[in-house]
C-alpha cells in the first residue's frame, strides 16, 4: 500500500489475496468439525464461510496497513473482536430458539460449547491470514513466487498445530459403550439390572419398549471420568445426539447408576440401527464446561 498513493501495489495485492484465501480455507476446513454439532447447511455453511472470509480479510489487510504506517486501519481488528463475540451470542440465541423443535433439547451446556466453537473459528481464520501475510512480507525480497509459496506452507503448518491444539475430545476417549438389555419388572424399566423408571405402566408401553426400544450403557474407562459423565449437561448432549440421529417414536430416558458409575440411555427410536447409535454416542463431544483435570484434582 504505497504511502500517499492510495492504491495497492502488486506485492500488497498478492499478500492480501493469498492471506485472505488461506484464512477462508482454514475456516472452511474447520466446518467438518462444526457440522456434527450444528446441521444447518447449506445456509449454515454460507454464514460461517462468509464470516470466516471477513475475519481473514481483516487479518490480511492489517499487514500492509502496518507497513504503510496506517495504524488507524489496525483498529478495525479491535472492532472485529467485538463482532466475533456477537457471532457467539447470535449462535447461542438461535440454538436456544430451536430447543422446542428438537426430539430432546441440547441443553445450555452443549449450546454454550457450540457457540464458543463458532466464535473461536473466526479467530482461527484471522490468525492464519495474519501468519500468511507476515511470512509474505518478510520474504518480499525473495520474489513473489517464493514468498507466496512460503506463506501458503506456513499457513498449513499453523493450521495443523492450531487444529490439534483446539481439537476437542469425544465420549469414546473416556468411556466404553455397549448395548444394554431392556427388562420390565412389575411396571418398572431396567437395563442390565439398573433401574431406569417406574413410569412404564401400560401394556402398550411395555410392548413398545421390549419390541422396539434400544438401550446403551456408557461405562467410564477410569473412575475419575465419572465426574464428566455424571454431569447432567453431558448426559443431555449424548441423548440429544442419539435422538437427533435416529429420531424418537416414544419415550426417552437417561439414568445414572452411582453404584457402578455407568450411565444408561434408553429410548424408542424411529430408525432402529444399533451400530449407528453406538457410533453417534461415541462421537459426542465432551463439553468444555464439564471437563476436569485429574492431575490437578489428585494433588
Amino acid at each position: 500500500m504505497g504511502a500517499g498513493q492510495g492504491v495497492l501495489n502488486s506485492h500488497d495485492l498478492l499478500l492480501i489475496v493469498i492471506a485472505t484465501v488461506m484464512g477462508t480455507l482454514a475456516r472452511f476446513l474447520a466446518l467438518k468439525v462444526d457440522y456434527r454439532q450444528y446441521p444447518s447447511y447449506p445456509n449454515g455453511y454460507m454464514i460461517h464461510i462468509v464470516t470466516g472470509f471477513i475475519s481473514a480479510s481483516l487479518g490480511a489487510v492489517a499487514i500492509p496497513a502496518l507497513m504503510s504506517k496506517n495504524y488507524t486501519a489496525v483498529t478495525f481488528l479491535a472492532l472485529a473482536l467485538t463482532q466475533f463475540r456477537d457471532v457467539r451470542k447470535t449462535e447461542k440465541d438461535s440454538l436456544k430458539d430451536l430447543e422446542n423443535t428438537e426430539f430432546t433439547p441440547r441443553g445450555d451446556a452443549y449450546i454454550d460449547g457450540i457457540a464458543k466453537s463458532f466464535e473461536s473459528r473466526n479467530y482461527f481464520a484471522l490468525m492464519i491470514a495474519i501468519s500468511a501475510g507476515i511470512t509474505i512480507e518478510l520474504l518480499k525480497e525473495s520474489g513473489p513466487i517464493i514468498s507466496s509459496i512460503s506463506g501458503i506452507i506456513v499457513s498449513f503448518i499453523l493450521y495443523y498445530f492450531i487444529s490439534q491444539f483446539s481439537k476437542g475430545r469425544i465420549v469414546n476417549d473416556i468411556a466404553k459403550i455397549s448395548i444394554g438389555h431392556i427388562e420390565i419388572k412389575e411396571s418398572s424399566l431396567f437395563v442390565d439390572e439398573i433401574f431406569i423408571s417406574n413410569l412404564v405402566g401400560t401394556d402398550n408401553a411395555e410392548k413398545m419398549l421390549l419390541d422396539e426400544g434400544m438401550a446403551i450403557v456408557i461405562e467410564p474407562k477410569e473412575d475419575h471420568f465419572s465426574i464428566t459423565l455424571d454431569n447432567f449437561g453431558q448426559r443431555k448432549a449424548m441423548l440429544f445426539e442419539a435422538t437427533r440421529t435416529l429420531g424418537v417414536k416414544r419415550y426417552h430416558f437417561t439414568r445414572k447408576d452411582f453404584a457402578t458409575g455407568k450411565t444408561v440411555i434408553v429410548f424408542v427410536p424411529i430408525i432402529r440401527d444399533v451400530d449407528k447409535l453406538i457410533s453417534v454416542v461415541k462421537n459426542t463431544p465432551l463439553l468444555e464446561s464439564v471437563k476436569k483435570s485429574y492431575s490437578i484434582m489428585s494433588r
